[in-house]
């Protein structure tokens, strides 16, 4: 096993590690299928050459050949470290700064078998969400973090290590860019050569901004969404023996059995990789597995009748499930499930993120790499399946909504009974959830805000989580609106609850949806903490790009914009412009996330905290602007939620002041404007 010293020396080339190729006992990544001409695979081996020195270049040209072959790309497994892959406690990494050392605990924790869904790929989840192209570009990034100084920014194109540069101590440490491809040629069939040559990388949101967190951070969005939902859809807070149906246990999707749990109500959860099932199982994550749609039936009979607490995953297609809830609906009149959802990586439709019900899961990973025309053929018509029967069960008391995965654009892409009439371009028949059940958070400034504390020391967390509830208790009791009382009851009732569901997967951290006072305000109380010695390290403040001023996503986060702008990603890049020069550690910007490549724009940020005033002013300056530009940009289209608060915001923050819009409410006038 290597050392964390051997691991920043650089390229391990004399001797060369011994190639074991894959890993046995763990997940690997779907095979690829980038239909490369002779002429491309010769640029990928070529382009996957240029890391080593020309001595033992022949050698490595036959393995990455067959990499590519076999494979559909070049990770180059060779060089997946010996070392065990986690986040250690930042004072063991050797480097020169504590930045460096914060964000080299970050990469070790997304690159971690416990975190990533495909760790010997570098896919830390959602199928195919890189930290890197390929070992190489982790050695070297490693190698650069360790050498740089105060006055050195390490500069990433798409996993690759461009190199350090003089910069200031002001400025970032690392800048992140992911997939900026030219938009004309941003397609899927585009990404999939570019990707296999090595040129260009889907980083998903927090894989490739070195941000993730774990299934924690999709379980308290999922815990806020099905909390909200059930307000909005069946006028309950209580979740009792009510049913939520959904899918995937994977990475992100990981969290919805935790989710069902800890608002109470039975969570069905069906996954085709039975590796992820049993991985969630044991990690605590998920009470029961059956691999029987007749048990699943039964066992949800008994627990809707007794009003049970449990999550039972189900080993199996969902479509086999759905269409099962339908047939006993049919048949016996009763409605089994009430609340129903998503979350297989649909975005990545015909490359792993959604299988067939025709087929096994054996046998559909064989003809996703022998026949992709066939396997597209068997997804589309079980995604029309799949609606079918969400459709019949939604003619009941049944309510369903879209998890941004892009679950309805795909089905419309296929045929599906989806549309929506006389809706606008990014609306289908059942709702995001950003639309119906998030979208007024957003507006009000609440996002996933989360930390990680870098001395990997439990105790540590637990301050930290003390002195969160304690900053909302404070902003309750100094008075806030109804609805931001609501939001703030939630999350303190999340946080006070977190360590008794034992949310902690990799590195120690946390997460709770928070808006801009609150993030300040807690960002603040750990920074006082780390300097009087309450927390024994620096703590990386972030958040999931999946926020109020990270994402431009028509289909998702700006999918209640309704000005003509949520095709629009300004607000993505000047959010990561604006982190950058307000004192983030790092920054990233990519193409995709969530719904998938060339849908989206997003970007996020490190922000290491150390005890110093320094730290305490870049937050404060960071922090505001990375939730008030969301506000803003909200308040410009129109909707009157993130109006109030913008206005609120700029009698508080002299330094403040944003062009408001006027209402245009004559309708008359507009259509004899537009008469001939």
């Amino acid at each position: 096993m290597s050392s964390l010293q051997m691991l920043c020396s650089g390229l391990p080339l004399w001797p060369l590690p011994q190639n074991q190729g894959r890993w046995a006992g763990v997940p690997h990544a779907p095979v690829r299928t980038p239909n490369l001409s002779p002429a491309e695979e010769q640029l990928a081996l070529r382009n996957a050459l240029r890391y080593f020195p020309p001595d033992i270049q022949e050698l490595l040209a036959q393995e990455f050949a067959q990499e590519l072959r076999l494979y559909g790309h070049i990770y180059m497994y060779r060089f997946s470290p010996s070392i065990e892959m986690r986040a250690y406690p930042i004072e063991q990494y050797p480097c020169r700064t504590r930045a460096a050392a914060a964000i080299m605990h970050m990469i070790m924790n997304n690159l971690d078998p416990a975190v990533a869904q495909f760790p010997q790929e570098l896919v830390t989840y959602g199928g195919n969400g890189q930290v890197f192209s390929n070992w190489a570009q982790f050695w070297l990034t490693m190698y650069y973090l360790s050498k740089m100084t105060e006055e050195q920014t390490l500069v990433m194109y798409s996993g690759h290590p461009l190199g350090l540069f003089p910069s200031s101590p002001g400025a970032p440490r690392l800048v992140i860019t992911n997939g900026m491809v030219i938009p004309n040629y941003s397609s899927r069939t585009e990404y999939e050569k570019l990707f296999a040559l090595g040129v260009t990388m889907y980083g998903q949101m927090t894989a490739g901004s070195y941000c993730y967190i774990g299934p924690q951070g999709i379980v308290h969005g999922t815990v806020l969404t099905v909390l909200n939902a059930a307000r909005r859809y069946l006028g309950v807070e209580d979740l009792a023996g009510k049913v939520f149906v959904t899918s995937g246990l994977g990475g992100m999707s990981g969290a919805q059995a935790k989710a069902a749990v800890i608002v109470g109500c039975i969570g069905v959860i069906a996954e085709v990789d039975k590796a992820a099932l049993v991985k969630r199982h044991q990690q605590g994550w998920l009470m029961e597995v059956t691999d029987s749609l007749d048990h699943c039936i039964g066992r949800l009979r008994e627990a809707r009748k007794n009003k049970e607490v449990l999550s039972l995953g189900y080993h199996g297609n969902v479509v086999d499930l759905w269409e099962r809830l339908v047939h006993e609906l049919d048949t016996t009149g009763e409605l089994l499930v009430d609340l129903g959802s998503d979350q297989t990586s649909c975005h990545n439709p015909f490359n792993g993120g959604y299988y067939p019900v025709q087929l096994s899961f054996v046998e559909a990973q064989r003809l996703m790499a022998s026949n992709p025309p066939a396997f597209k053929d068997l997804v589309q018509e079980s995604l029309r399946r799949h609606i079918s029967a969400i459709n019949r069960l939604a003619k009941e008391n049944f309510f369903f909504w879209d998890y941004g995965n892009a679950f309805l654009l795909e089905a419309h892409r296929a045929g599906a009974d989806v549309a929506k009439k006389d809706a606008k371009k990014m609306e289908f028949r059942y709702p995001s959830y950003v639309q119906h059940i998030m979208g007024d958070i957003f507006s009000q400034g609440f996002g996933p805000f989360r930390w990680v504390c870098t001395s990997g020391d439990p105790q540590d967390l637990a301050v930290t989580d003390q002195l969160a509830a304690s900053v909302l208790e404070k902003a309750i009791a100094d008075g806030v609106k109804a609805s931001v009382k609501l939001q703030y009851m939630d999350n303190i009732r999340w946080i006070r609850e977190a360590a008794k569901h034992q949310l902690v997967v990799g590195s120690q951290a946390r997460i709770l949806y928070s808006d801009q006072k609150g993030r300040v305000a807690i960002a603040v109380a750990i920074n006082q903490a780390i300097a009087n010695g309450k927390i024994k390290a620096p703590v990386v403040l972030s958040r999931d790009h999946h926020d109020v001023s990270g994402t431009d996503s028509p289909f998702r986060e700006t999918s209640n914009i309704y000005d003509g702008s949520a095709f629009c990603a300004d607000m993505a890049v000047q959010n990561f412009v604006g982190d950058a020069c307000r004192g983030a550690t790092w920054v990233a910007l990519h193409n995709g996330g969530g719904v998938g490549w060339g849908e989206v724009i997003n970007g996020g940020f490190g922000l290491m905290l150390d005890g110093s005033p320094e730290a305490e002013y870049k937050a404060r300056m960071m922090l505001s602007w990375d939730v008030s530009n969301g506000v803003a940009r909200r308040c410009w289209s129109g909707n009157p939620k993130a109006y109030e608060i913008i206005c609120q915001t700029m009698q508080e923050n002299s330094g403040l002041e944003v062009t408001l819009p006027h209402d245009v409410t004559d309708e008359c006038m507009l259509q004899q404007a537009l008469q001939p």
